[in-house]
């Protein structure tokens, strides 16, 4: 009866494996995405950075300028991304078991994960802008 069973829900557990892997590929995709994105921003404004540390910014303003950069992109894409996903779940309430298409506890809880993960990406090269000397930023070019 085991292996009967098993052989009748071997289908969708493959389908359900091989989603979880695309799901945990495609977030550390977006995790090295949006680190590559916010470092490139803190490179590019390297002498605005040490301009604002030379007159007289301490490191708790310039990491709350970098979050809230990395804020706003994290915000914008989650309206967009669930916006998104609440119109395309019709494509995968077949495969869906117990569970609504449209579970506010499912999409709170991608959110969070989302969330959380965009905002480790943006921390590090946050915390790398705070480690700016500011006479080394003036003379970078």
């Amino acid at each position: 009866m085991d292996e009967v069973l098993a052989e009748s829900i071997a289908r969708s557990r493959f389908t359900m494996v091989l989603l979880a892997a695309f799901a945990a590929l495609a977030i550390t995709l977006a995790a090295v995405g949006i680190y590559g994105v916010i470092s490139y921003s803190v490179t590019q404004r390297t002498q605005e950075i040490g301009l604002r540390m030379a007159l007289g910014a301490d490191r708790r303003d310039v990491l709350r300028l970098v979050l809230n950069q990395g804020v706003h992109w994290i915000a914008a894409g989650l309206i967009l991304g669930l916006s998104g996903s609440y119109f395309l779940t019709r494509l995968i309430a077949s495969m869906l078991f117990d569970i609504s298409s449209t579970d506010p506890v499912t999409f709170l809880g991608v959110a969070a994960l989302l969330t959380a993960v965009a905002l480790a990406a943006t921390l590090i090269p946050a915390l790398r802008a705070t480690k700016v000397d500011p006479m080394v930023a003036l003379r970078y070019e």
